[in-house]
């Protein structure tokens, strides 16, 4: 796999988790047990596919804290506007 598909991936991954890890606290806020269950499984998943490609190539620690910066952003704006409408 190119290194450019790598990054992207792992951007994406990681971005994706911090999305499941907004959720997830968003339900344990929520006192939501299976909901905050299934969020804590999915941040599990995209976690591992971002921290197994930069423990082979640190190089990826970049895009891994460019997408957690962009997941939890775009979550929390997501949320406001849900809860403005």
């Amino acid at each position: 796999m190119s290194y450019i598909v790598q990054f992207i991936l792992v951007f994406i991954a990681m971005a994706l988790a911090d999305v499941c890890w907004t959720f997830y606290f968003i339900k344990i806020d929520e006192r939501k047990s299976v909901s905050a269950g299934i969020w804590g499984s999915a941040i599990y998943l995209c976690g591992a596919f971002g921290v197994l490609s930069y423990t082979e190539d640190r190089t990826l620690i970049i895009p891994a804290v460019l997408g957690a910066f962009v997941g939890t952003y775009l979550t929390i704006e997501y949320k406001k506007k849900k809860e403005k409408k």
